[in-house]
């Protein structure tokens, strides 16, 4: 077996899903799309915002004051029809700006007079000077963006902001990526699902995380299934024995094991997919942890992540391969690296990548964040990554502290 470096094995899991993806396009109303890709720019029909609005509760003004204050019927006429010298209209933050108004005077900056015949505004004596000064507090039209601007990028994974300011142009649906769907086979006698193991048992770390961290990856599980160390039931639970062509929306799914990647008797999931034609994209990573992780293309085009059984090892692994694969499928680009200063060495260890989650802590002689490597890096300890801010990518041969080495943020 040749093991891929780590960072070609990102690269053909990111080709590889990208290679899968179709011009199949989701819309979906603004309620469901909350973590969906978009599928193409959004281009807003109408200026944002589309009328001359106040950016203040106060008087819309034309001419100088004093200003007859129009109210009741007067007013709604002087907002459809506009407004003459020397006349004023209330109106509301966000309301709109009635045509001949040349400014807003601030709720605060004005006096109202009652007395016979209609009502009259003045200026405070504690308005600043030079109040009303022209286009105070107006929000003229298209401020933001015109009419026929990009408002959203394809490719933008939509957050309640994004939400709003589809909602804001005036869109209803959106166009959006197909979720990649993913298949759980969480693999091992050794595991127990609920309570504590006992000697020679270990807890399932998998199930109660998995799903989330799909989710988080902007995919959906959509079925789980435990099975023992057998190779028999491993194939079903993969779907090998049947495995002849799938749909073309499903062959863009994604088949995620847990275990059994390795080489003893208890092993079968290697064995399996030679058994059964599959093509071996990364048959192994030069990474610890999670050297034994692959992906595979199963005969009916699904493709497959086997990961590590210990914990940490496999959602590294998720890093490595399983966040590329499924940037691949909704046409975003691979996940960037980006400079992190280490607060303590990394040992070098017998592989050309180490992977080490950090935590972000305060160096008291600079004003800079540096990059404190967990003291829990076993492949089976978690502790490290549940309390990290991200993971570091570190040559094998090891980092001094002060150095400069690439990071991944976390995406969960």
């Amino acid at each position: 077996m040749t093991r891929s470096s780590w960072s070609d094995a990102r690269s053909i899991a990111h080709a590889a899903g990208a290679a899968l993806r179709s011009d199949v396009v989701d819309t979906l109303a603004l309620t469901e799309a909350l973590g969906h890709v978009l599928a193409a720019p959004l281009v807003s029909p109408i200026a944002i915002p589309h009328y001359d609005s106040s950016a203040m509760d106060g008087w819309a003004l034309a001419g100088s004051g004093p200003w007859v204050l129009l109210t009741g019927g007067d007013a709604e006429r002087a907002r459809s029809v506009g407004l003459s010298d020397g006349v004023a209209v209330d109106v509301l933050t966000g309301g709109l700006i009635p045509a001949g108004a040349e400014t807003v005077l601030q709720l605060e900056h004005g006096i109202v007079e009652h007395g016979s015949g209609s009502p009259h505004l003045h200026l405070a004596p504690t308005a600043p000077s030079g109040e009303p000064r022209p286009g105070r507090h107006i929000r003229p039209a298209g401020t933001e963006s015109p009419a026929g601007s990009t408002v959203l990028d394809a490719g933008t994974r939509l957050g309640p902001v994004h939400l709003a300011v589809a909602a804001g142009a005036g869109f209803d649906r959106v166009p959006v990526v197909p979720t990649p769907r993913a298949r759980l086979v969480l693999t091992g006698d050794e595991v127990v699902t609920s309570g504590v193991p006992g000697p020679g048992f270990v807890r399932d770390s998998f199930g109660p995380s998995l799903p989330g961290v799909i989710t988080s990856l902007g995919g959906v599980v959509t079925s789980s299934v435990r099975v023992g160390d057998d190779a028999s039931t491993t194939a079903d639970a993969l779907g090998l024995t049947s495995a002849v062509g799938a749909p073309a929306r499903h062959q863009r799914d994604l088949v995620v094991t847990t275990g059994g990647t390795g080489d003893s008797r208890a092993d079968h999931v290697r064995a399996l997919l030679r058994d059964a034609g599959a093509d071996f994209l990364v048959d192994g990573v030069d990474v610890r942890p999670g050297g034994p992780a692959l992906l595979a293309r199963l005969p009916d085009g699904r493709l497959f992540v086997g990961l590590p059984g210990n914990p940490l090892a496999a959602l590294l692994s998720v890093l490595t391969l399983v966040h590329p694969v499924l940037a691949g499928l909704q046409g975003l680009e691979l996940p960037a690296l980006r400079p992190a200063v280490l607060a303590s060495p990394i040992d070098g260890v017998r592989s050309g990548t180490v992977l080490r989650p950090y935590r972000s802590v305060h160096d008291p002689d600079s004003a800079t964040a540096h990059a404190e490597p967990t003291p829990w890096h076993g492949a089976a300890m978690l502790r490290g990554l549940a309390d990290a801010d991200g993971v570091l990518v570190c040559p094998g041969s090891g980092a001094a502290a002060g150095g400069l080495v690439p990071s991944l943020d976390l995406p969960w």
